[in-house]
């Protein structure tokens, strides 16, 4: 049996090869001592995405000679994360590639030298992390923290409890990530204000924005509160020291799959199972992943940087990534994503793989990538819309070896109907294109609010993914039951009219009828909603 540990790649390099793994290519522990040393990145949130994306970019470049340091992870969330999956295995991780023939292509990736818990003020892994923000030569600390991690207001605009409380305690008793974050940079302005780059790389627009926006915040309030100096906002807010990056990420790293951690085992690769951790957390020592990725990022360092482009990363300004960022989230995948997965559950699929065999799914987000999209998409110049369109299409969405849900897809969704659908109608009338020649986006925003109702097509009650707007959704939609069409008396209207969920107010434009025509259709019985779909 193979462990997935530094001795075991070391002394049984030929048993991983004859089991079809590739091992780093660089001296790990002369990399591990420089990294340790003087360290130039550190990475906030040590899940998939880092493991399966960032990470794999950083081993390329020591694999190709063009970076002699690692990476350190810190996790300030779920300290679970590093106990139990990083350092059991001296933070290696089992990269398993997941191909559209349905192959795999599996790779240990050893760019992680160094894993900390960073997520008490007063632990080890927050000590290490000042004595990192210290080091003059750091250029990086980098972010996939979702975007629920850059919150610092709940849904009433009202100061979560925990940001109250470390604005009140200051630098030394930070919890929340942003003021985490912000206290390290106190102390990077303290030992010689020396500069950095600060790198969202999560999978929300503007995200660089975000992160600026929540450091700013908390150091504005200990300035307030006499904690901090009016200097030290200065130099959070002079880009030549202090930069917020943009960036665009793309890359679908599903929870880690039963045939995959099967595969594993049947190669005598030991200890693969997957853990739930106390903070509820999925994950496992492996991480599964589709081909595919892009990353995108605004190229400006003030401290330097790796070599990123050589990894396959575009650098670019950050007008081209506004615009990457927007091709996809507003015509090229995200929108295809949503429109699926509600018709998926309301359908009765588990996978998006077998979503992509319905002929009436497939030819609703066709239309609206190829027809309604395409027409109006934003074109970054780096990246052919049409062509990054076809290979959502024709590998990534089909891809058998994927095993993404439509259910986890419809989290969230009243949170991206604006960015996904409104910004499209509004460059429809901005355009001065007629509205009612969309048929997908008005037939997307029906089924969603049919999805809501919480019974599938076959009448059978169906479980509506979470929400922050689900109860009050549901509430807003009482009274509506399937097979009595008549019991629907203009309840969608108030919601159609939310600027909020939608972007515009839909109920004051030509959307409006065709709406309610297509969501009373769908509600005349069992089959409707197929039968909907099919006439449209």
């Amino acid at each position: 049996m193979l462990e997935l540990n530094s001795e075991s790649i070391q002394s049984n390099a030929g048993a991983w090869g004859d089991i079809h793994v590739t091992l780093p290519a660089f001296d790990r522990s002369t990399v591990s001592a420089a990294t340790m040393s003087h360290p130039v990145w550190v990475h906030f949130g040590s899940g998939n995405i880092f493991r399966g994306f960032i990470a794999v970019l950083q081993q390329r470049l020591l694999n190709e000679g063009f970076a002699k340091k690692g990476i350190i992870a810190a996790e300030t969330f779920d300290s679970d994360i590093i106990e139990q999956i990083y350092r059991p295995f001296d933070d290696l991780t089992m990269m398993v590639t997941l191909n559209p023939d349905g192959t795999m292509d599996r790779e240990v990736i050893g760019s992680v030298c160094e894993s900390l818990k960073a997520d008490g003020p007063n632990s080890e892994g927050r000590n290490r992390l000042r004595q990192i923000f210290r080091e003059p030569g750091l250029q990086i600390a980098s972010f996939t923290i979702t975007e629920k991690g850059y919150a610092l207001y709940d849904l009433d605009g009202e100061l979560l409890p925990v940001v109250r409380e470390d604005i009140e305690a200051g630098p030394s008793g930070a919890r929340h990530t942003m003021s985490i974050a912000a206290a390290l940079l106190y102390g990077r302005y303290q030992a010689g204000g020396y500069p950095m780059a600060m790198v969202s790389m999560d999978k929300c627009s503007h995200n660089g924005d975000k992160l600026r926006d929540g450091i700013l915040t908390i150091a504005t309030a200990w300035r307030d509160n006499k904690f901090v100096e009016d200097e030290f906002l200065a130099y959070l807010q002079n880009e030549d020291k202090i930069y917020f990056p943009w960036s665009m990420i793309d890359k679908i790293t599903p929870r880690p799959h039963k045939t995959v951690e099967s595969s594993l085992k049947r190669d005598g690769i030991k200890n693969m199972t997957p853990i739930v951790t106390s903070r509820s957390t999925f994950i496992a020592p492996f991480v599964n992943a589709e081909r595919t990725q892009y990353l995108v990022i605004e190229d400006r360092f003030p401290n330097g940087r790796p070599a990123l482009e050589k990894a396959g990363v575009f650098m670019t300004t950050r007008d081209i990534v506004d615009k990457a960022e927007k091709m996809k989230v507003n015509t090229c995948l995200n929108p295809l994503h949503t429109a699926m997965s509600v018709y998926g559950c309301l359908l009765g699929y588990t996978l998006v793989c077998d979503i992509m065999r319905d002929s009436d799914i497939v030819s609703l987000i066709r239309r609206f990538g190829y027809v309604e999209g395409l027409p109006v998409v934003v074109d970054p110049g780096i990246l052919s819309p049409e062509k990054f369109l076809d290979e959502v299409m024709e590998q990534r969405l089909p891809n058998p070896s994927i095993p993404d849900t439509p259910q986890r897809i419809t989290t969230d969704t009243s949170q991206v109907m604006s960015i996904r659908f409104g910004e499209t109608i509004k460059s429809y009338i901005a355009q001065g294109r007629d509205p009612n020649t969309l048929i997908s986006i008005p037939l997307t925003i029906a089924g969603w609010l049919r999805y809501l109702l919480a019974v599938d097509d076959a009448g059978k009650p169906m479980e509506v993914s979470s929400d922050p707007l689900k109860d009050e959704l549901q509430m807003q939609l009482a009274g509506i039951e399937l097979g009595k069409p008549d019991s629907y008396h203009g309840q969608i209207r108030p919601i159609l009219a939310n600027v909020g969920i939608f972007g515009l107010d839909l109920s004051r434009t030509p959307l409006l009828d065709t709406i309610e025509t297509m969501f009373v259709e769908e509600l005349t019985g069992p089959g409707a909603v197929r039968a909907t779909l099919k006439k449209y």
